[in-house]
């Protein structure tokens, strides 16, 4: 029988997640290195509700892909410790997903940053 959900237990469950990604993941805490006084210095920009939120959620989509990324990552590795090309494929997919975030969080930061200063 599937327990019965409980948002204090999920919530634990989440934050236990985040606690194994920062032991765990050098990448995650390298994004949250740059993440966390990135989002600060938003708030001192002149800018409006929507460009704050544009800059602050395209930040958070790197780290929630990061976290899928690890997800998928750690699903292969207890699948198969052994090199197989499908799982490196995934692998690399997942991967490919995170910087296709930082990609995309680099251009809307440069955009509005760009706009901000008039040219």
């Amino acid at each position: 029988m599937k327990p019965k959900y409980h948002f204090l237990a999920n919530a634990k469950f989440a934050l236990e997640g985040v606690l194994a990604m920062l032991k765990q993941e050098v990448a995650f805490r390298i994004e949250l290195a740059i993440i966390i006084p990135a989002v600060i210095i938003s708030f001192f920009l002149p800018l409006d509700l929507i460009e704050h939120l544009f800059l602050i959620v395209v930040l958070f989509l790197i780290l929630i892909l990061e976290a899928v990324n690890s997800s998928i990552e750690s699903c292969i590795d207890l699948i198969t410790p052994n090199f197989h090309p499908l799982a490196k494929i995934a692998k690399d997919c997942a991967s490919a997903a995170v910087f296709f975030s930082v990609l995309l969080a680099l251009l809307v930061w440069g955009v509005i940053l760009f706009s901000l200063w008039g040219y």
